[in-house]
């Protein structure tokens, strides 16, 4: 009997193709798999739930990750889900299975950092588990947020004329990986090399201890916009925008020179014989928001800090493309994380 490998399908397809024979049994079961969050029924404001794991080899090595900045990004990365969705997030749970070389006082740490990570974003830890592994650190998050149901925005709200925008900078975080693996490759050459990080703490942190946009969830509020489709940062732009159209079924094209990049980004990438560009639209998990914006919205954020106009929703038949500083038209690859 011939075995497809899971490497064929993906992440995303191959949880599709899982997942397809499920039937929904309960009308509080609004939004299920595939947004960044689960949307359900809860009276006046609607229940979001997300859930994320963190497997020690594959998203993080403890060579030159901290467990207080892992416990710390363990959670941001999920209450940036629920930024994705407009939402607010008010509780997690945290399970772990770790292997016995972790001691009591290393776990200590880890939570130390969940702590500090609930205490700024207002966060409840209500529960989770914990179990042995054969190998290694794994952690599993999953956080409960609540939003109004007309203020929820999905990925699949997106149309032709929308302004593609996003919050802050982008790449810094992919760097600041780059950076710590090549320290990390001289260091296991010679033990007496020290690391060289002081110059590029921007990058460092992006990648170690990043953080959810929930400001900006407060300030869409505030101004009274709500985007017509939104997504995080977590895969890298090209590869998340390609949710975004396929989900609402549209094209998009995305500008080169309207990027937004932090200089200390763009000496590291020059560092590394990089494109700035490259490293903006497929880097990944800068945890920044992808916003989908009404043209006639637009002027309410328009001169606020922390956004860029980046591109232009088009309709399907116009596919997906880059635009270069000449004014030449590429299709867009996603070249960001890639699961399997």
């Amino acid at each position: 009997m011939s075995q497809t490998e899971v490497t064929q399908f993906g992440e995303f397809k191959l949880i599709d193709h899982l997942t397809e024979a499920f039937s929904i049994h309960h009308d509080s079961t609004k939004t299920s798999i595939g947004d960044d969050a689960a949307v359900v029924f809860h009276g006046d404001q609607d229940l979001l739930v997300s859930t994320d794991l963190m497997v020690e080899g594959i998203h993080f090595d403890l060579m030159y990750f901290p467990l207080k900045h892992l416990g710390y990004k363990a959670v941001v990365s999920n209450v940036s889900d629920i930024c994705a969705m407009n939402g607010v997030a008010e509780q997690i749970t945290v399970s772990i299975a770790m292997s016995n070389r972790f001691s009591v006082e290393a776990l200590e740490e880890l939570y130390r950092g969940i702590k500090t990570a609930c205490d700024i974003y207002k966060i409840d830890l209500i529960g989770g588990d914990t179990s042995s592994s054969q190998k290694g650190l794994i952690i599993s998050v999953t956080v409960l947020g609540r939003q109004k149901p007309e203020k929820i925005a999905y990925r699949s709200g997106a149309k032709p004329g929308d302004y593609i925008v996003v919050t802050g900078d982008l790449g810094g975080a992919y760097l600041g990986l780059q950076l710590l693996e090549r320290e990390k490759l001289i260091f296991l050459s010679d033990p007496k090399i020290t690391p060289q990080l002081d110059q590029h703490k921007y990058t460092v942190e992006r990648f170690l201890k990043p953080e959810a946009r929930k400001d900006i969830i407060s300030l869409l509020d505030r101004v009274g916009v709500k985007p017509t489709a939104m997504i995080d940062l977590s895969d890298g732009l090209s590869s998340d925008l390609m949710h975004i159209c396929r989900k609402s079924g549209v094209g998009a094209v995305i500008e080169d020179q309207l990027l937004p990049i932090h200089p200390d980004s763009k000496a590291l990438a020059m560092e590394f014989n990089l494109d700035p560009s490259v490293c903006a639209l497929n880097g990944g998990e800068d945890y920044e928001l992808l916003l989908c914006v009404d043209p006639l919205e637009y002027p309410k954020i328009q001169y606020l800090p922390g956004f860029s106009y980046v591109g232009e929703i088009l309709p399907a038949v116009e596919g997906i493309k880059l635009k270069t500083g000449s004014g030449k038209e590429h299709p867009l690859e996603a070249q960001g994380w890639v699961h399997f």
